[in-house]
């Protein structure tokens, strides 16, 4: 079930507009609206985190590598109902992790200092605190997913969620992009999205993947997709 149908506002960012007016009013005092390009490095490995984002449209892929940088796999995804530099809200400003713009959009972004005050506020803090919890459910699953899925069903899994974060049905990546979110070779991205195609669920041209059978999709990865987007609702949408 896409986000939305959850409940959550389809314009802006969700986990901003849900915040009690208080709290969104410290929030927006230091909110700055930026452009979010494809490709665009928000988080260096172990560098200080200098702004926080919040994307309104668009995704933010947290990237897990090896220190020289010749593995690399998505480790979390952050679209419009949550933020960069979750570090921050648990009390660093920095991880071993880059963060980059996987699909294009726009957002706000607040400097880390301000945020770091903000926090001083017991309410803001119980709040940004349940979306990392949220976003470790996240992480787990993908871990879980990684270890028990076949690639077509770990792809499944990656399109629902891209799917939720994205307005209409269509997926702007490339099978190189794919292959480095996926951990794996290019070949098997092709061969995986050929089984999804056969399968009717979904559609491939060059650089776009729209999708055809979301409940398909669903049914394919099973218990791997859901459990974070519950502990989403849960948390943040009540």
């Amino acid at each position: 079930m896409k986000v939305e149908e959850k409940g959550t506002r389809g314009d802006g960012n969700q986990l901003l507009a849900r915040m009690p007016a208080a709290l969104a009013d410290l929030m927006l005092t230091h909110l700055e609206s930026v452009d979010l390009p494809q490709g665009m490095i928000i988080e260096q490995p172990d560098e200080a985190v200098e702004h926080v984002y919040f994307p309104t449209r668009g995704v933010i892929s947290i990237v897990a590598m090896t220190p020289e940088g010749g593995a690399r796999i998505e480790a979390g995804l952050v679209g419009r109902e949550g933020m960069s530099g979750s570090m921050v809200v648990l009390g660093t400003d920095r991880s071993p992790h880059q963060t980059t713009v996987q699909i294009g959009g726009a957002g706000y972004r607040m400097e880390t200092s301000r945020l770091q005050e903000a926090l001083q506020q017991d309410a803001l803090r119980e709040r940004l605190l349940h979306y990392c919890h949220a976003l470790s459910i996240q992480t787990a699953h993908t871990a879980l997913a990684n270890a028990k899925l076949k690639l077509d069903a770990r792809l499944a899994r990656w399109l629902l969620m891209c799917h939720d974060r994205i307005e209409g049905d269509e997926v702007t990546l490339t099978h190189d992009f794919l292959s480095t979110m996926l951990g794996v070779r290019r070949a098997g991205v092709t061969v995986s999205l050929h089984i999804l195609e056969g399968q009717g669920l979904v559609r491939a041209t060059r650089g776009l993947i729209r999708i055809i059978d979301r409940e398909g999709l669903e049914e394919m990865v099973g218990g791997c997709y859901g459990v974070p987007e519950a502990e989403y609702t849960r948390l943040l949408t009540a």
